[in-house]
């Protein structure tokens, strides 16, 4: 079968860019409406996208527009207002139970009839754990050891029903074959689930396990676990590096890595010109603010104070806390520091190309430039496809389907209309088998 390059629009805030609440450009919609979630979703759907994803925070973060609806909640009404497109949420295996969570994404992907996507995290954000009992944030190996475990869980609940499990036979008065329903009777370190699951099994058997770690724990989790992958990288080499680096560990655990999708964050600012383009993203920099720059910058390193920094004095690794000691989000802490050693910033500058999409890869250019770029990762062993991250929405998302998508079109790349039904059979994964043949 052909490759075919796999597009997720990734839907935060209104836009990527932290100042995109500010522009002229940005959706007027509260943040709270419903109804902004289901014309983007509307919009990718008509552009023929695979996919859209909300992430999650659990805690307030304060500044700036980071309010967001609950997204598996947003999920029940995005699956009732689109017909086609995958949904992908996030929900955090530290700060949930397994019996619940499953029993939530196997519902959602039965409205949805097989759309739904769980994209899976550990929870990197410190305030959170306060919010849920803790004492102090559990650390980086704990997090991923319950992780692993819940995991264990998750699949063995969703596969606790046969497919055939519901007969539905009134004239025989069975609903039920409760042969072909079975406890799982888990117990482990950190969860004892007896089961089975209250709610059949879904229509993909699992909903698409997303993952988006990418320090070396989050590496060996993804490849057991992960069939497709968001990723932040800041230049091309280091995403290619890590494309081969993921593909061979997903080879390592028996799979086939056709079945771990690789999807780095892309956040185009797109106009007729190159120079057009740069304008935009200038006046998109004069709306930031540097204090919540800093305060992104301090939560991605657990706390760290960075304000005696000076703003404009290039930095260097040793301005920041080794990434290796970093109980928060470990691999994005990586970049970081391997922009500043690469580049030499200053505080001011690294604020500004974080601003632009916390740590993804930022461009500006023409349609043409942009849709060269997507076809040169595409064919060059750096994706299987883009996570879109628009700096301004819904205007960066009209572009880019409007006048980029096109061209990716007429290169053969990518679709030109919906094969199947299932996020599964977007993203070319495999159904899983259960225990009851």
């Amino acid at each position: 079968m052909k490759r075919e390059l796999h597009l997720n629009l990734f839907i935060n805030s209104r836009g990527h860019h932290e100042a995109s609440w500010r522009h002229p450009d940005a959706s007027e919609l509260d943040l709270t409406d419903v109804q902004y979630l289901q014309g983007l979703s509307q919009r990718a759907e008509e552009g023929l996208f695979d996919s859209i994803f909300l992430a999650d925070q659990l805690s307030f973060r304060g500044g700036g527009a980071a309010l967001s609806l609950e997204p598996l909640t947003a999920l029940a009404a995005l699956a009732v207002s689109t017909s086609q497109i995958g949904l992908i949420a996030t929900a955090s295996t530290t700060y949930t139970e397994p019996f619940n969570l499953v029993r939530q994404f196997a519902s959602l992907d039965h409205i949805s009839n097989g759309r739904i996507g769980w994209n899976i995290v550990t929870s990197w954000s410190a305030p959170a754990a306060k919010n849920y009992g803790y004492d102090e944030q559990p650390t980086h190996t704990d997090r991923y050891a319950r992780a692993d475990e819940f995991m264990k869980v998750a699949k063995s609940l969703w596969d606790s029903w046969s497919d055939d499990a519901v007969a539905d036979d009134r004239a025989a008065g069975t609903y039920i074959h409760k042969n072909r329903v079975r406890p799982i009777d888990h117990s482990g370190d950190y969860y004892r689930v007896e089961g089975p699951l209250n709610v059949p099994r879904p229509p993909q058997g699992w909903p698409v396990l997303v993952q988006a770690g990418s320090s070396d724990t989050g590496r060996q989790f993804a490849a057991e676990h992960a069939e497709a992958v968001f990723t932040a990288h800041m230049e091309k080499s280091t995403a290619k590096t890590f494309y081969h680096d993921l593909k061979s560990l997903v080879r390592a655990h028996g799979r086939d890595e056709s079945q771990c999708l690789i999807l780095p964050g892309l956040s185009p600012i797109i106009a007729s010109t190159e120079d057009e383009a740069k304008r935009y993203s200038q006046n998109l920099n004069e709306l930031t603010d540097p204090d919540e720059g800093l305060a992104r910058l301090s939560a991605r390193f657990g706390g760290a104070d960075f304000s005696h920094l000076p703003l404009d004095t290039p930095l260097s690794p040793d301005d920041f806390p080794d990434p290796s000691t970093v109980e928060a989000a470990r691999s994005r802490t990586e970049v970081i520091t391997g922009v500043v050693r690469t580049e030499k910033p200053t505080l001011r500058q690294l604020l500004a190309k974080l601003a632009g999409a916390r740590g993804h890869y930022v461009v500006a250019g023409t349609p043409e430039d942009i849709a060269d770029l997507i076809e040169d990762w595409f064919t060059d062993g750096v994706a299987d496809g883009i996570n879109l991250m628009p700096p301004v929405l819904p205007k960066m998302l009209d572009v880019f389907i409007d006048e980029v998508v096109p061209l990716l079109q007429k290169r053969g790349i990518f679709r030109t209309a919906y094969q199947g039904t299932t996020l599964r059979e977007r993203y070319g994964l495999h159904r899983p088998d259960n225990i009851f043949k």
